[in-house]
């Protein structure tokens, strides 16, 4: 088969990425390959459905510029499309004065990166907000809000497929040669022939990249979140989003609670390595992956700057009283007894072999191929806005 373009990954950049390259271009044969039988299976499919103000990254980075423009793009989107949401607000809680410092630049980038209605708010109005939350001063963000993506990822699909566009399940890509001007790519059942590639594999995103690229500096480190369902009967504990004041000397958000656009509240995640990448249990290990995970040099100057952090989170994955403890700091009524066990998902984190774990997306360019090698939160709600960027790049590319 040959074809303009070819996406490798069905997650929602590669699916709006796809529609957005259909949509410039009619003409264009674009074609998506997904390793599984099914669109969104893996980051997509176990997002906790938050739609990110843009709040917390710095102004002037890729996150805050496409979680901005992403955020408007998506609000339009589902308002044309009829696809559910509810932008309910969150609140960002302090408990102890230590934070109130880091919650002060929290405040402070997210009137830089425009945000309208945040406001500082005391331990009175974190109680009228959420009545079971406890906090000495807090932030409002009305902007948060609360999707399946997994509703949207289809959406983007059936345009995608609508304008002309193919997507193939069961194509995992294991080869990728150069031929001239063009690029064969090798599946376990196909060989395609395609001019460009767009590389949005996520968790195995750099495995591809260096299929083109041997030296590329780049590993993602696979770090599982994991989540506790409130049970029915308490969900009344928790009105819509409560998040913690982030630990400025870990990489991860810290665990906080979240109502389902469906219905139920998650709490969660906690930040533990994952033993394979696409590992969302304990239980589940893959020697060959973990092994390249222990013995990637990036992978141990991170372990050892956030040892006392990473030993924290992964008791806390094995003990529901510990976990149940850092819930608490927020809403103290909630109780071991309140928790069931959730779902999990796996962060596609990618590092360098120094030890520096990518604070942005991070997108390469070669001759014939993009790489999306880092598209974490909130890359979700920003996945029109890069799927709009990369699709022009690609593009200029072409023309």
């Amino acid at each position: 088969m040959k074809t303009d373009f070819i996406i490798v990954g069905a997650g929602i950049v590669g699916l709006s990425t796809a529609y957005h390259l259909k949509k410039k271009n009619p003409k264009l044969n674009v074609v998506v390959l997904e390793k599984e039988p099914k669109i969104a299976l893996h980051q997509t499919g176990h997002n906790s459905g938050v739609i990110h103000s843009g709040i917390y990254y710095k102004p002037g980075s890729l996150k805050a510029i496409n979680c901005r423009k992403g955020y408007d793009q998506l609000i339009q989107f589902c308002n044309e499309n009829e696809i559910k949401y509810d932008l309910c607000g969150k609140i960002i809680v302090a408990t102890e004065k230590e934070e109130l410092p880091i919650m002060a630049g929290i405040y402070d980038r997210g009137v830089a990166n425009g945000l309208l209605g945040i406001k500082k708010i005391n331990a009175q109005e974190i109680k009228e907000i959420e009545p079971h939350c406890t906090g000495i001063e807090g932030i409002w963000v009305p902007q948060t809000g609360i999707i399946d993506y997994t509703e949207v990822s289809q959406k983007y699909a059936d345009l995608f497929v609508q304008l002309g566009g193919e997507i193939l399940f069961e194509q995992n890509v294991q080869e990728i040669k150069s031929i001239g001007n063009s690029s064969e790519i090798q599946t376990k059942n196909n060989r395609f022939e395609t001019k460009w590639i767009i590389n949005c594999a996520g968790l195995y995103s750099d495995k591809v990249a260096k299929m083109t690229n041997a030296t590329l500096d780049v590993q993602i480190l696979p770090f599982r979140g994991e989540y506790f369902n409130i049970k029915k009967e308490k969900e009344y504990l928790v009105k819509n989003l409560i998040y913690p004041v982030p630990n400025p000397n870990f990489p991860f958000l810290g665990v906080h609670f979240t109502r389902m656009v469906h219905g139920g509240v998650e709490a969660g995640p906690n930040a533990v390595l994952a033993f394979a990448r696409e590992g969302y249990t304990n239980k589940t290990i893959n020697w060959k992956e973990l092994f390249e995970t222990l013995g990637h040099s990036g992978f141990q100057k991170v372990a050892l700057k956030y040892w006392k952090d990473g030993m924290y989170e992964m008791y806390r994955s094995y003990s529901k009283t510990a976990f149940t403890k850092a819930l608490q700091r927020l809403i103290p009524e909630i109780q071991k007894g309140d928790l069931e066990m959730g779902g999990a998902g796996v962060r596609a984190q990618a590092c360098d072999s120094k030890g520096n774990l990518s604070d942005d997306f991070l997108i390469f360019e070669d001759n014939t191929i993009i790489n999306v090698c880092n598209a974490p939160s909130p890359a979700a709600t920003s996945s029109l806005a890069i799927g709009e960027s990369i699709a022009s790049l690609a593009l200029k590319k072409y023309n």
